[in-house]
């Protein structure tokens, strides 16, 4: 049997993206969005699951981190055998796992690191430990191309109110300073902004990105998969701010055909594309 030929557009060599994330028992955020999102841009994703949550639409109920040797594990065996051209990180709950994180993305020499500081469900379960903020920030940060935070996250980092253009702006230099080459802060849960606005940064240049607000409650696993269509887009060979204002669009539409699913907000609808 004959391989089948691959599109031209991906140079014969499918793009290959990691990430590195909780489980979502539910299915609309964490690995289980990101890897619909790879799907749906055309990359294979790989995973390296840091903790099993038992959630749904309403509730996280349960959450069991893995040990941090075999979040490492995971990590080095695809690495070494199918390799990384692009990864993120999503729930990292504790210190210890954030450490080994940071080592295997050295070791590997990953350099198009996406870093969603994910904090809080949907449903608003704490999804990291209080102590390991810190060593998110000092330890992880500096090794990313591009850290993702939403403006509750965006808060905790900067310890103040970030709502607003020029308090976004103020956060988003306060948050290179720890480190990463570049943030987009997702402006998302600020409802008082007819347009669903998000700010770039990063050394050279700033870019406010705007796009029209959905009217619907089923955002479950946005900024998941905001991060994680980014980092797809990097794994195809997008310079970063295309990658973000392709990854916008991309979002807006999954949001647009969101499903209704369950008794709380539901998930995006991360296939649009191919539904008729």
């Amino acid at each position: 049997m004959h391989r089948k030929e691959l599109p031209p557009r991906l140079g014969g060599r499918v793009p290959r993206a990691l990430t590195i994330a909780g489980s979502d028992s539910g299915g609309g955020a964490g690995i289980q969005a990101d890897l619909k999102t790879f799907a749906a841009l055309g990359v294979h994703g790989m995973t390296a699951i840091t903790s099993v949550t038992a959630q749904n639409t309403v509730e996280v109920g349960a959450a069991f981190d893995l040990p941090p040797e075999i979040v490492r594990l995971q990590i080095d065996l695809v690495a070494d055998d199918i390799g990384v051209d692009a990864a993120k990180t999503g729930m990292l709950s504790s210190a210890e796992i954030i450490e080994t994180v940071a080592e295997a993305v050295r070791r590997h020499a990953i350099h198009a690191l996406v870093v969603d500081p994910v904090m809080i469900s949907t449903a608003g379960a704490a999804l990291i430990e209080e102590a390991a903020v810190r060593t998110l920030v000092t330890v992880l940060f500096p090794e990313a191309l591009l850290v993702t935070p939403n403006l509750p996250e965006a808060e905790v980092l900067v310890g103040h109110s970030v709502r607003g253009r020029e308090e976004i702006e103020s956060a988003a230099a306060a948050i290179l300073q720890m480190g990463p080459r570049a943030v987009f802060i997702k402006g998302g849960h600020d409802l008082r902004s007819e347009e669903a606005l998000d700010f770039y940064a990063d050394a050279s240049q700033t870019e406010w990105l705007a796009a029209r607000r959905v009217p619907t409650a089923n955002t479950h696993g946005s900024g998941c998969t905001l991060a994680a269509a980014i980092t797809a887009e990097l794994a195809r060979g997008r310079p970063l701010l295309p990658a973000c204002r392709a990854a916008k669009r991309y979002v807006t539409n999954a949001i647009e055909h969101a499903l209704e699913l369950g008794r709380g907000p539901g998930p995006l609808g991360h296939f649009y594309r191919f539904w008729g």
